[in-house]
């Protein structure tokens, strides 16, 4: 093995399966929102009580926050995949991150106050790490 392939550490074989996990973004959609938690959407049930942390796109913004599954049920069928719902509630969220969820949440109230149609208000983008 030539000098640039070699790792500066050492790998060693362990004697039984070690096993982990993994973090991986999904997408999901997010339904509704508030300072405290939000009502999501996604193609997979996520189990009670799991903590999650999730990357939301709040408008020009984009934060990560931890969140509790506080429900989750199947929401509907769509063209042929199970939809879940899932309530989650925000925990452990810095200043920051707060305000950025304040601000946005007031800034929905706004527009929502704002418009004498009944157009439903925009939907969120976000992703979801287990």
């Amino acid at each position: 093995m030539t000098d640039e392939h070699q790792r500066d550490n050492e790998r060693v074989a362990v004697p039984a399966p070690l096993y982990g996990e993994v973090q991986v973004y999904q997408a999901m959609t997010i339904l509704d929102i508030s300072r405290g938690g939000a009502l999501i959407e996604t193609p997979f049930a996520l189990q009670l009580d799991s903590l999650h942390d999730f990357r939301l796109s709040l408008g020009e913004r984009s934060i990560v926050v931890k969140g509790r599954i506080a429900s989750c049920q199947i929401g509907e069928l769509k063209e042929g995949v199970v939809l879940y719902r899932c309530g989650v509630e925000f925990i452990e969220a810095s200043g920051h991150v707060q305000s950025a969820i304040a601000h946005f949440v007031e800034a929905l109230k706004l527009v929502r106050k704002a418009q004498a149609s009944a157009t439903p208000p925009p939907i969120v983008e976000g992703q979801i790490a287990d």
